[in-house]
């Protein structure tokens, strides 16, 4: 029988995140995101964080209440989004923030996860990205005050690559759909996101699951993570209200006054 990764909640399974660590965290927007597992290390205390992120979650919510208590010291992502406190502290110059190209950040987490210590990308080749002066932190004044590094770029059959180096981090935090208690998850479409790369690039990975089933119920070929990345299984609050990022609504066809309209132009 496998060994369950089960823990009693979202708390215990973070209570060893300490001042400094560094975290993948899993989701885009406000889809897939490991919100239980945020709220624990909010109420955790842990400080100078470095995540890594496609984006820092939405004001007031998700990561975003991590920066709202300058809990976080550094950002690796892609979209500053719709955080404007996110964007304040940047411009500011109370935290550092390295955008990196969407794909190149997919890419550095697996690369981490899959023992690969960097690889070449045509991405970013001819910008600031690979000639390095991308700001990283300002000034109160608004100088820069840390810049990106220029970054090797070689040639291969023609074409210029730049190199990226892999990330790993200390701990992941992850939100799946279902999940067993030997750590497989499934992820329901777009909640796949960024989480199981950011699983696979965690030492310690923590996976939320909103339904949680014992070892071997999951039909392994639905199987989007296994097991063997995960260490730690909390029972996700069924509870919770899940946010829409963007409502975006129109009239239904063939219903209502547009119908009348497109009867009378007919």
């Amino acid at each position: 029988m496998a060994l369950s990764k089960v823990v009693e909640s979202a708390s215990v399974a973070v209570a060893d995140v300490a001042d400094g660590a560094s975290l993948a965290v899993g989701g885009f927007g406000v889809c897939g995101v490991p919100v239980d597992l945020i709220d624990a290390v909010v109420e955790n205390g842990a400080k100078e964080l470095l995540v890594v992120s496609n984006n820092c979650g939405v004001d007031g919510w998700g990561l975003g209440r991590l920066l709202d208590r300058h809990r976080v010291a550094r950002v690796m992502g892609s979209y500053v989004g719709e955080n404007q406190e996110f964007a304040r502290q940047f411009l500011a110059g109370e935290l550092e923030v390295e955008l990196v190209p969407q794909g190149s950040l997919a890419e550095r987490l697996r690369a981490g996860g899959s023992g690969i210590p960097a690889f070449y990308t045509p991405t970013g080749v001819g910008t600031l990205i690979a000639e390095g002066g991308l700001p990283w932190r300002y000034a109160p004044d608004g100088t820069v005050l840390v810049a990106s590094p220029p970054r090797e770029v070689r040639e291969f059959d023609g074409r210029r690559y730049v190199l990226e180096h892999a990330i790993t981090t200390d701990f992941a935090l992850v939100r799946a759909t279902r999940g067993d208690t030997a750590g497989n998850l499934v992820f329901d479409l777009a909640t796949r996101n960024f989480n199981p790369l950011c699983a696979m690039a965690g030492r310690v990975t923590i996976a939320e699951v909103e339904e949680l089933v014992p070892a071997g119920a999951l039909d392994p070929v639905s199987v989007h993570l296994p097991g063997i990345f995960v260490q730690r299984v909390v029972q996700a609050d069924r509870a919770r209200e899940k946010l829409i990022e963007k409502r975006t609504v129109r009239r239904h066809r063939g219903t209502g006054e547009a119908a009348a309209r497109e009867k009378d132009a007919a």
